[in-house]
């Protein structure tokens, strides 16, 4: 059974960092494209960044040069590191397993979905 567990959110100020964590199990990942998606209340889920199965990162205009999204296939964990953080990026963060191993920001092409983690700024 496929699982996926997302952990690293929390309050932080404006301006602050975190890093965000993602860990698969019930099979390897190394040949699939990973996200990140976040959905803030009242809004629909977003795509924030996604990491192709050879390490090429795309991300939402909104956090280039904030951001940055890794992964290590040895632990079946992606990552989101989160610079500069802003009030407009609170939001549940979810981590998904895209289909194949080119990363889109299509949500219909990601198969897998953690629960995700809340992540909140405060100004």
């Amino acid at each position: 059974q496929v699982q996926l567990v997302e952990s690293g959110g929390g309050l932080v100020q404006a301006g602050g960092s975190l890093r965000l964590s993602c860990v698969a199990s019930g099979r390897s990942f190394g040949s699939n494209a990973m996200g990140w998606f976040r959905q803030a209340p009242g809004k629909q889920r977003e795509w924030v960044a996604a990491i192709s199965s050879g390490g090429s990162g795309d991300y939402l205009d909104s956090v280039k040069g904030r951001f940055t999204i890794s992964r290590d296939n040895a632990k079946n964990t992606v990552y989101l590191q989160m610079n500069n953080l802003k009030p407009e990026d609170t939001a549940v963060y979810y981590c998904a397993v895209h289909r194949y191993a080119l990363s889109s920001s299509r949500e219909s092409n990601y198969d897998y979905w953690g629960q995700g983690t809340q992540v909140t700024v405060s100004s």
